[in-house]
């Protein structure tokens, strides 16, 4: 007989995009740009906690992605004198199994996601030293990059 343990499903997401290049533009105006480094989407849902955000943000200043002079993943970000560009992703939450329409229900609200997306990049960088860029949180974004690889990781902050 199997036993599964119910799981905490609602955790702060983020999906990490190795990139040669990334920006963020918003009414055509660029508002954040990088070269070589991470896209980060990062969601946020209701029960996440100044932990989430620091767990995440270790673990994304510690992922090593970028090839080393061997071909092999085993370089990180200050490695490769990587930089970030943040952006606030509520459609992580998306939840489309009934219907063709998603229900975003399990995503934060701004008031709660807002200060904790902040954190999170406060985190990258006074913690790790990170040049981080983001977009503006709740705005209409358009996101354009290069994944380089293609490399995408999608992480949990339940994996802690």
């Amino acid at each position: 007989m199997l036993i599964f343990a119910p799981q905490k499903t609602n955790d702060m997401r983020i999906i990490i995009q190795r990139c040669s290049r990334a920006e963020v533009r918003i009414d055509n105006q660029t508002v954040g740009s990088i070269g070589t480094g991470f896209l980060l989407l990062v969601g946020i849902t209701h029960s996440d906690t100044p932990k989430d955000a620091e767990y995440l943000a270790r673990k994304v200043a510690g992922m090593r992605i970028f090839n080393d002079a061997e071909g092999k993943m085993n370089l990180a970000l200050k490695d490769v004198q990587g930089k970030v560009l943040s952006i606030s992703q509520f459609t992580l939450y998306g939840n489309a199994h009934k219907g063709n329409r998603p229900a975003f229900v399990k995503a934060a609200p701004p008031e709660m996601a807002e200060p904790l997306y902040d954190y999170f990049n406060k985190l990258l960088r006074e913690e790790y030293g990170l040049t981080v860029e983001t977009g503006q949180f709740g705005a209409d974004m358009k996101v354009d990059f290069i994944n380089d690889g293609p490399v995408t990781i999608f992480m949990e902050s339940a994996d802690k």
